[in-house]
């Protein structure tokens, strides 16, 4: 008999469409970064630089060969998980160390260009442009070139912050009824984009020469003006030329400002700067600042373990009922008590704020009673509560409901032949093994609503409000005091903003981990 013969081993060969689909999509990734890459270094954006040209060359590695047979799928959570929370987090504790906010968004260029233009005014003689805005960046923050058109001689100039006002040659651009419509290597806004990024505009000043600039008027005008103020490099100081004085760069506060000669802020325009632990030492160390922290934490815990308990307690209290199989017609009431659930919640809040209303509320006017829901603190605070136990006992009730299914039968029945009675089965039988199920989703969903910012304010803002106080209102939680101080009525704070969030971040941690300390007791149950 014969032996049989070897095997014959073929090389697998990769499939046409499996080449083609690997070509376009590595040709899209080689796009896309020869496209951004030039914008990020214009405007200085290192970190989103690193990161783009780091993935990029992570995605040409992996998926050009046919090693790295893992990495091809742990690359795609991994970047995503980088880029959409690990990068945010390192921003907001990089940002609380600067002074990052209103005023102090740009660097100390951008600031002194932004006093050079406030101080540009219009004169008898002032000559008027028909101005063009073009960028070759943002639509809305710039860098912005402004193209100006003398309707005299029809002549085209063009400068930006840093390059004075000069002649272009009529073959770069196209003009059309006496305004630049095309710009070579410049995309020319819209009116509308002008009226978006018209605070920006506001700061530029194109210069002409020493003692005059280009200002932005309306949508489409320019005028040259006379610099009031000139700038010295050298001595890092600003002279007013119509008074003498000289202003320099002094402290105030935490932060570098120009300053008169006894040391007071002269203009409020300052710049990007890293103030140290100046931010934590402000939040932990000023009396009224440190005592609304601990109050928005005092109510942050009792909303969120107040919301817990309750719409547990109801939403449990309810699968329970709705468990017994004497009842009839248990499929309609699940449905009808699911009803609140299907409801998108800002719809909910908005409507819900309606029924607060003093004067012409539903629940005022139903229960012929004047309550002041919204404007008294603890009524505020009840009205809260009362509207997430409305919208957070069905998820509860879901997750009882198929609890209490997933229980055995044969466990309750053995209780029952022990003597225990119905409501004793419950208490000591049921519940623990039910909580054995339930207790991370208490733990996550303690974890949501101590940052549910919705609730709070599409409800009642935060409020309601102190006289003469905005940085927190009487049902402010944590992350919507925080809201509050990065973009509230006084001022942006970006950089003492992000110094609370990050005592937040570790303030959820901490939390978390007890809770999770705690439920881990109910391992032994099984």
């Amino acid at each position: 008999m014969s032996s049989p013969l070897p095997p014959v081993h073929r090389e697998r060969s990769t499939s046409i469409p499996a080449v083609l689909v690997r070509i376009i999509v590595l040709g899209a990734v080689l796009a896309v970064t020869a496209f951004t890459v030039p914008l990020m270094i214009q405007q200085q954006q290192w970190m989103w630089l690193a990161v783009m040209v780091l993935a990029a060359i992570a995605i040409f590695v992996i998926y050009s060969t046919k090693r790295f047979i893992p990495g091809k799928y742990l690359f795609p959570g991994t970047f995503f998980l980088a880029v959409f929370l690990i990068t945010p987090i390192i921003l907001t504790v990089g940002y609380s160390f600067t002074n990052y906010g209103d005023g102090t968004r740009g660097t100390k260029e951008q600031a002194v260009n932004s006093i050079i233009a406030n101080s540009v005014v219009q004169t008898d003689d002032s000559t008027w442009y028909n101005m063009s805005v073009a960028t070759q960046g943002d639509p809305v923050e710039g860098p912005f070139t402004l193209f100006l058109v003398d309707p005299a001689t029809g002549t085209v100039y063009s400068g930006d912050e840093e390059t004075e006002l000069a002649p272009v040659p009529s073959a770069d651009v196209t003009v059309e009824n006496d305004y630049v419509t095309e710009a070579s290597g410049y995309t020319i806004l819209e009116a509308r984009e002008v009226n978006d990024a018209y605070n920006a505009l506001q700061e530029v000043a194109v210069p002409v020469d020493e003692n005059s600039a280009v200002r932005v008027q309306g949508a489409n005008q320019a005028y040259v003006g006379t610099t009031l103020l000139t700038y010295d490099e050298a001595a890092d100081t600003i002279t007013d030329t119509q008074t003498g004085a000289v202003y320099t760069v002094g402290t105030v506060g935490d932060s570098e400002y120009f300053v008169n000669e006894n040391g007071e802020r002269a203009f409020s325009q300052s710049w990007l700067q890293n103030v140290g632990w100046s931010n934590y030492q402000r939040l932990f160390t000023d009396s009224n600042i440190a005592g609304q922290f601990l109050a928005a934490f005092a109510w942050t815990l009792v909303f969120a373990l107040g919301s817990v308990a309750l719409t547990f307690v109801a939403g449990f209290a309810l699968a329970l009922i709705l468990n017994d199989e004497r009842l009839k017609g248990r499929r309609l009431y699940r449905s009808i008590l699911l009803m609140p659930y299907a409801v998108p919640g800002f719809i909910a809040l908005l409507v819900w704020s309606n029924f607060y209303n003093q004067d012409f509320g539903l629940i005022n006017t139903t229960l012929g009673i004047n309550v002041n829901w919204l404007g008294d603190p603890t009524m505020a605070k009840i009205a809260v509560l009362l509207t997430n136990l409305w919208m957070g006992f069905p998820y509860m009730f879901i997750v009882s409901t198929g609890a209490l299914q997933a229980i055995p039968g044969d466990v309750m029945e053995a209780a029952r032949i022990d003597g225990a009675s119905r409501f004793q089965t419950t208490v000591k039988v049921v519940t623990p093994l039910l909580l054995v199920a339930v207790a991370p989703l208490l733990v996550a969903s303690f974890a949501f609503n101590f940052n549910n910012f919705n609730a709070i304010e599409l409800l009642t803002e935060g409020g309601p409000f102190l006289p003469g106080e905005y940085t927190r209102g009487g049902t402010d939680i944590l992350i919507s005091m925080i809201y509050r101080i990065a973009f509230g009525g006084s001022g942006a704070d970006f950089g003492f903003a992000s110094a609370v969030s990050v005592a937040l971040f570790a303030l959820t941690g901490v939390l978390a981990a007890i809770q999770f300390r705690f439920t881990s007791v109910l391992e032994d149950v099984n």
